[in-house]
This record gives C-alpha cells, structure tokens and sequence, in this order.
C-alpha cells in the first residue's frame, strides 16, 4: 500500500463532504431535543429566558438547580467511565494526540448533562456539546474509511469539529481557524484545507434546510474610519482584554470552591440555584445569551440594564462552568463582549464623542472578548465577520482582537484551552531555543598540545570518555583533533608507538562551532555530521578552544518542544 506523507488529498476532500453533512445534522438535532425538552417542560420551545418566565420567579432556583443536579449525576457517570477506560474524550485532546477514537459512551453522557444543564438555564453555550456530538460522529464514520484512504481518525474528527462549530454559528471559515489554532496549534495549509471543505458544506447543509440568514444582521451600518471610532475600539480592546483575564480568573477560583464539593449532582445543583437565584434580578443571564445579543443589536437595554447584564452574566456563567456543567463559553462570551461593546458605544455617544452607531462597538466588543477568552484572534475576527455580514467592521476587529489578546496574555492569565497553553509552551520553548547560546550549555573538553604523546591521548581519552581530543596550542587556539580508533589502528600497524607525538596522527580539517552562535545554529551544525560532539571556539579571529557541545545537551534543551 503507498503511503500517504499528507493529509491533503482528494480522499480527504471527498470525506469532508459527508463529515459536514453529518456535523450539520447533528447539531441541529441537538437543537431539536433541547426545544422539544422545553416544549415538555415549559409548555413552549422558545427561549430558555422566555419560556422560564411561565413559572414564578420563585421557582427559577429549583428548576436550574434541578437541572443541575440531573446534569451532575449524568457527569458523574462520564467522569467514571472516563478513569475506567484512562481515555479523554475532549475532541480537542483526540486531535492533538492522534488518538484512535473519540470514546462513545462518555461522550453521550457528558453530551446529555450538557444538554440538561442547557435546558434548565444554566449560562452555558451550546456550542460545547454540539461539538463533540459532531466530532464523535467523525469519528464513528472514520471507522468505515477503507484503509487504503490512509486518513487518520483525528484527521476526520477535526473536519468534524469544524463541521459542528461553522453549523452552530453559520462561519465556515471561523471554524476552520479554530480547529487550526486551538487543536493543531498551526494553520498549515495542508491541514486546513479539507476542514474548511467541511466546514462549508455543513454550512451550506444548514442553509439548504432553511438556516440562511445570518445570525446577527449588521449590514446596513459602516464603521467610520475616523480617529474617535478607533480610540473607543482601543479602550474596548484593552478592557475586553482586561474582562476577559477577570472571566478566566474568576471561572478557575469557582472550580476550586465548587471542587470541594465531591458529589457531582450536588455540585452542579449548586450552580444551577446560584444562576436560578441570580435570574430573578435578571432573566436575561438565562441560557447562552443569543436571544440578549439580538436585543443588544436592536437597541432594547438602556444603559443601566446593560451593566447589570455585563456583571451578572460573567458571575452566572463563572459558576455554571465552574460548578462543571458541561457546555461552551463562546456565546457567553459573545454576550459579555456584546453588553461592554454596547456599555462603551451609548457612554461614548451620549457624552458627544462619536456619532457613530454604539452596536458597532456591541460587535467589536464580541470578537475582542471571545479573543481573550480563547486566545484565538483569527478566528474571532473571522465569527462574527461571518455572523454579522459586515465587511467594514474588518480593520476595527483586527485592532480589538490583536490588543484584547495580547492583554489578556501579558496579564498571565490562565487558558481557557488547556491545549493553548501546551502550544504557548511549545512555542515559547522554541524561541527560549533558537536564542540561547551555546556558551550556556558547552561542557569541558579533553584537550593536549600537538608535542603531547599518544599515551597521553589514550589516558585522556578514557578518563573524558570521548573518541576525539581536542588539539591546541600554548595560546588556546584550536588546532584539530585526534581520533581514537586512529591512533589504535596506527599503533596496531607499528606506524606509531605509544611515545610518538599526537601531532603525527592529528585532524586539521575538523568541524566547530563558535560560543555566540544559537542553539539553533548548533543543531544545523550536528545535522551535517554523524558526531556527539563537536568543539566550541570563542570567535572566528582568535579561534580559541572554550569546551564542547553534545548533542545530548541539544536534545535535552529541544525535547520542550519537540
């Protein structure tokens, strides 16, 4: 069988074709299940902030607290399961570690708590559980792929995930980049090509039964290039950037104190009261906050109700994900970015600043907040570019989402992804690789003078371990080497005796590496070579002899990130 050294084929574009399909079906059906539970439950299927509002305010802590406890004990069996088998089943954890599957029956579960913690009013997205569901039928339709496709399942259920993620918020394009950036930590080309297929047909799917429209219309305004406009993007950046370092800090202090709780229902019982009781200032919290970002758009919330939702809604969605209700924080975040942008559009225009419309900052508050939160910049200027159709909003989304990132990263905020943090790592290592020098790793090096004798060059030899001894002069300057098996073989042929100097049998012609060169320079150096060492001189000019560098310290320094 040929072995395929890429994952850019047409056998990877023509599967990518029924991945979409299958990706877009599957979130919509999710769709459907969560609106026929409401239909039971609440006697209508629309919004989890409107169809709550059939019951009296009192009971709202009961209803999400009960969901959450459901929730919880549907965890708890995933959790469970997932210690039993020692496999994650995160989609993102498949991808990144080329793993066989993505596991089935944890998967489920954790699916039918999230979609129990949804239901209830828990300020968690969809998204989460739409995603997974998409990824794991990847992975099922992996398993019949002939052999001869040569296509790995973590290469089907990224194409996947895409599928799942563009049919949630109808952005191909986004998707794909977020595959790219969170789970591959790259956008290689070769890579992105058949999930972006995948992504466009799962959005082509969902607008082929009717899902055309885009998900928050903003075409008929233009963002004016001017320099107040740019200013007040600037400040929404920096303080999204900051709100999104506080939302991560916040949400990772509610796991610890929701961790010690150790039952599972109970935990997320507790969450779920906590968002029930913050509901009754504001039904709004409820849910994802699509239906709130609409209304945002629409110009519905005076000021004081938008910064009551900004608050409320970091709070409630800290302690849903905190409590461990499994769901997404992109349209949680989407909200928050939402009501800041809006907070910082009306402030600016009614203090006289700008003209322009504050929905405009409503949107780019939603891209810079998503942007911190996930630390993907691309793909949050790309969603909701897609999702609002608005081509002018482009350079605006660029400054916000580069600075909220940035922000959010210079205040050492943890990750949202645990994956991020692994390419950070890697990344991070890389460079602390290609900068340092070798003068910070060399070792000593056994070295003579070419009147030394070949008796001492064995001794030397043996006590450094080394095949090589390094030649120099009475001023320190590199002269060649001698080899070992070289004087063994000259000494065995008579040609020499243990007296003779090691100058007779002595290298000039020998490779080195200068101590103010990188270790990166050091590695090309023992790529051209099959030698474990290699001697270190102090500059070109002077060309004295400083020590050694193995290849074993190379390896040592690069293994972070290799």
């Amino acid at each position: 069988m040929k072995i395929q050294h890429s994952s850019l084929s047409w056998n990877g574009l023509l599967l990518a074709i029924p991945v979409g399909i299958a990706g877009a079906s599957v979130t919509l059906g999710f769709r459907l299940v969560i609106a026929l539970f409401n239909l039971i439950v609440f006697g209508q299927s629309d919004d989890i902030t409107q169809a709550m509002q059939v019951w009296p305010w009192y009971c709202w802590p009961v209803i999400v607290g009960g969901g959450g406890a459901v929730a919880g004990v549907l965890l708890h069996y995933a959790v469970k399961l997932e210690k039993q088998t020692a496999i994650k089943s995160d989609y993102l954890d498949v991808i990144n570690a080329r793993l066989n599957a993505v596991p089935t029956g944890a998967s489920l579960l954790r699916a039918c708590s999230s979609m129990m913690s949804i239901s209830s009013g828990a300020s968690i997205g969809k998204e989460g559980p739409m995603v997974q569901l998409a990824a794991l039928c990847g992975s099922w339709l992996a398993r019949f792929v002939p052999k001869r496709f040569a296509l790995a399942n973590s290469d089907m259920v990224a194409m996947a995930a895409a599928a799942g993620l563009a049919s949630v918020y109808h952005a191909p394009l986004a998707a794909t980049l977020f595959v790219a950036e969170i789970a591959f930590g790259i956008s290689a080309l070769q890579r992105t090509i058949p999930i972006m297929l995948s992504a466009v047909t799962a959005v082509l799917t969902m607008w082929l039964l009717g899902f055309r429209s885009p998900l928050y219309p903003l075409m008929d305004i233009q963002f004016p290039i001017q320099v107040i406009p740019l200013l007040i993007t600037i400040l929404v950046a920096v303080l999204s950037g900051l709100i999104g370092f506080g939302f991560i800090s916040l949400t990772q202090k509610s796991r610890q104190l929701f961790g010690r709780i150790s039952s599972l229902p109970i935990r997320l019982a507790c969450g779920g009261a906590i968002v029930g009781a913050l509901a009754i200032l504001s039904p709004a919290i409820l849910g994802n906050g699509y239906e709130v970002i609409v209304n945002v758009f629409a110009g519905h919330y005076l000021l004081p109700m938008l910064l009551a939702l900004l608050a409320l809604k970091i709070i409630a969605t800290s302690c849903s994900v905190g409590s461990g209700a499994v769901g997404g924080m992109f349209t949680p975040a989407l909200m928050v970015g939402a009501t800041l942008g809006g907070i910082c559009g009306v402030m600016s225009q009614q203090v006289g600043l700008t003209q322009a419309s504050p929905w405009l900052f409503a949107a780019i508050g939603m891209a810079a907040v998503l942007a911190a939160l996930s630390q993907a910049p691309l793909m949050a200027i790309l969603m909701v570019m897609e999702m609002t159709l608005n081509s002018s909003l482009l350079f605006p989304l660029m400054i916000a989402c580069v600075i909220a990132t940035m922000v959010t990263y210079r205040c050492h905020s943890p990750t949202t992804y645990p994956l991020i943090g692994t390419h950070f790592s890697r990344a991070n290592a890389k460079f602390t690789f290609d900068q340092t020098r070798i003068s910070d790793v060399i070792i000593p090096g056994a070295c003579l003078s070419p009147q030394d004798s070949v008796q001492q060059a064995l001794s030397a030899s043996g006590h450094k371990r080394e095949r090589y001894v390094y030649i120099i002069d009475a001023e320190q300057r590199f002269l060649g080497v001698v080899s070992i098996h070289k004087i063994v073989e000259k000494v065995l042929a008579e040609e020499i005796n243990l007296d003779s100097p090691i100058e007779t049998v002595m290298e000039r012609d020998f490779p080195y590496v200068y101590e103010d060169q990188t270790l990166k320079q050091g590695w090309e150096a023992f790529s051209r070579v099959t030698l474990e060492r290699l001697p270190v001189l102090n500059n070109p000019q002077q060309r004295h002899f400083v020590g050694a560098l193995t290849k074993t310290s190379l390896i040592q320094q690069a293994e972070s990130f290799l």
